[in-house]
C-alpha cells in the first residue's frame, strides 16, 4: 500500500487499511474553500432509501450493509485463524439480524502467498479443538496445516467465505476484502503465538467459534465452491467482459469484475453499488453527476437513486472494476 497508496514510506510495516464503512469515515464539504466533515453515517440517516434503495433499506433499515477494506500483509505476517457466526448465532447471541460474510479478492501477491480456507479432509473435530485450547494455554503451538487447507494466492484471485469457515489470510498478499458490516463479530481460533502489548497471548474465542464452525467445509467442497467459483454473465447493454466472480449462494453480496476498454454502461436496477479499481492506473466515471476519476485500488460508491453511470479507462487502455451489490 505504500506503493500504490501513496503512504509514507518513513513508516514501519503496520496494517495500514481502509475500511469503507460509514460508522468509520467522514463526508468532506467545500463551501468556499472551507472544508467542513461530518460522519458520513449521518447521509446514511438522513437519505437511506436514496442512498440504499428501497429493497436494501427494507431489509437492513438504515444500515450500510457493504463492507470492502485492505488486509495488508505484505513483508508482514499471518492474520489470525477466525470464523464468523452463522446468522442464527449471532441473532441469539448478540442481537444481529446478519452476520459476516465475507470473501477475499486478491489484489497483489508475492510467489509464496497463501490463503488459509475450510477444514482438511477427515479431520476430527474434538481434537482440533483440544490443539486449539493447549495452544492457547501455551503447552503446544497449534499446527495449522493439520486441520486447515492452504490455497496459494495469485493477483485477481478470489476466495469466497461464508459465515461459519475457518480462514485467514497468509503473509505477503494485498487483499480487498468484501464482506457484510457486523465487523465485530469475528472469533478468532489461533493467533501464532502473538503477544498483545500486556505481553500476554492476544485474546480469542474458542468456546464462540467452536459453536458455528462448520465441520463439513472440507477441501473437496472448498474448491469447488470457494476458490476462484468465476464464470461469465452478460447484462443488458453492456458489451465488456463481465464474470460473476462471488458470492456464495449462501451470502447475500453478488459481486462482478467488469474487464473494460471502451465506455460501460452500468445500472444500479435501484441499490447501492459498491467498486473497487482492482487494475488499470485509473478510470473515469460519468452519470448524472459531476464526473470524478478513481485510480488503483481506490474504492468508490454509487448510490441507488443513480439510475445509470459509464466507467472507462482514463490514462491507460485497460481497468478491471469489482463491483458489488446486495442481491435481489
Amino acid at each position: 500500500m505504500k506503493e500504490v497508496c501513496n503512504l509514507d514510506v518513513n513508516q514501519p510495516n503496520y496494517a495500514w487499511s481502509f475500511d469503507g464503512v460509514p460508522e468509520e469515515n467522514s463526508i468532506l464539504f467545500d463551501y468556499d474553500g472551507v472544508t467542513v466533515e461530518l460522519p458520513a453515517m449521518d447521509l446514511v440517516l438522513y437519505q437511506p432509501k436514496e442512498l440504499l434503495g428501497e429493497q436494501v433499506y427494507s431489509r437492513f433499515g438504515a444500515e450500510f450493509p457493504i463492507r470492502f477494506d485492505f488486509l495488508d500483509t505484505m513483508e508482514g505476517q499471518n492474520l489470525s485463524l477466525q470464523v464468523h457466526p452463522l446468522t442464527e448465532y449471532i441473532k441469539k447471541n448478540f442481537g444481529m439480524s446478519y452476520t459476516q460474510d465475507e470473501s477475499y479478492y486478491i489484489l497483489d501477491a508475492k510467489e509464496d502467498a497463501v490463503v488459509y480456507l475450510g477444514l482438511k479432509e477427515g479431520i476430527q473435530p474434538t481434537e482440533m479443538i483440544s490443539d486449539l485450547e493447549s495452544a492457547q494455554k501455551g503447552e503446544i503451538v497449534f499446527d495449522a496445516d493439520k486441520y486447515i487447507n492452504k490455497f496459494p494466492a495469485k493477483k485477481h484471485d478470489h476466495f469466497l467465505i461464508p459465515a461459519g469457515t475457518c480462514h485467514c489470510s497468509g503473509k505477503n498478499a494485498m487483499v480487498l476484502e468484501i464482506s457484510a458490516t457486523p465487523y465485530i463479530f469475528t472469533f478468532k481460533l489461533w493467533d501464532w503465538q502473538r503477544l498483545g502489548l500486556d505481553g500476554l497471548p492476544r485474546p480469542i474465542h474458542i468456546e464462540h467459534g467452536k459453536q458455528v464452525i462448520q465441520w463439513d467445509r472440507t477441501t473437496e467442497w472448498v474448491k469447488e465452491n470457494l476458490v476462484n467459483a468465476t464464470y461469465e454473465v452478460k447484462e443488458e447493454g453492456n458489451d465488456c467482459k463481465i464474470e460473476h466472480t462471488g458470492l456464495h449462494e449462501l451470502e447475500f453480496i453478488e459481486t462482478r469484475r467488469y474487464t473494460i476498454n471502451n465506455d460501460s454502461l452500468h445500472k444500479t436496477h435501484g441499490t447501492v453499488n459498491m467498486l473497487n479499481l482492482v487494475d488499470g492506473k485509473s478510470a473515469l466515471i460519468e452519470g448524472d453527476f459531476e464526473p470524478f476519476i478513481v485510480h488503483y485500488a481506490e474504492t468508490f460508491i454509487i448510490p441507488a437513486s443513480i439510475k445509470e453511470y459509464t466507467i472507462k479507462p482514463y490514462g491507460c487502455d485497460e481497468v478491471k472494476v469489482l463491483k458489488a451489490y446486495v442481491r435481489s
